[in-house]
């Protein structure tokens, strides 16, 4: 079923519907989807890099808004909807340490892990469990969700092809050590300068 899901989306990106397509991809990943836009996102910008910007807020504007249709889950259809969706996704033990954490630091989970290859869904549902004021919600999202799709596409913009499998198996190593070097610049502006 992966595997169909799979070919179904790399065949997608090769359409002339694939920024529909990927709309539509991203914004279903943000709330139960089990794959990731990068799949389609990778393959569209390789075959045009000029439209790398416009891809990557595409992937940004849907996911955001899929975003809050996740957040919707978990504020209203959490035992209903969100928690055979964390089950299904290994997520549902230690829920509750999580959304623990999220309420004390739920932004910067948000941004953070929100740029990584962690399911962006899980943060979603937690964030409506949780009651996070929307707009910081959606804020968090923006940041979170364009950092990640704008950094995909300005490595493939830059490098092309060659760093395609570099993105496909290190993505996490990527965002992380960008994660960590951005973390490292506020801290530098807040206490250094």
């Amino acid at each position: 079923m992966m595997r169909r899901l799979y070919d179904w989306m790399m065949a997608k990106a090769s359409s002339p519907h694939a920024p529909h397509a990927l709309f539509w991809v991203s914004f279903i990943e943000s709330s139960f989807f089990p794959i990731p836009p990068d799949v389609m996102l990778v393959p569209m910008v390789l075959a045009n890099r000029l439209k790398a910007w416009w891809y990557a807020t595409v992937a940004t504007v849907g996911s955001v808004i899929g975003g809050v249709f996740g957040y919707l889950i978990g504020y209203f259809f959490f035992e209903q909807v969100g928690r055979p969706i964390l089950e299904l996704y290994g997520k549902a033990e230690g829920f509750q340490t999580f959304v623990d954490w999220f309420n004390e630091w739920g932004v910067w989970i948000l941004i953070i892990k929100g740029m990584t290859p962690f399911p962006y869904k899980v943060l979603t549902i937690t964030a409506g469990v949780t009651h996070m004021p929307i707009i910081e919600f959606m804020v968090a999202s923006v940041i979170a969700r364009a950092m990640r799709f704008y950094l995909v596409a300005a490595l493939l913009y830059f490098f092309g092809e060659p760093i395609r499998e570099f993105i496909e198996k290190r993505l996490t190593l990527v965002t992380t050590a960008f994660v960590v070097l951005l973390v490292l610049g506020f801290f530098a502006i807040r206490y250094v300068f």
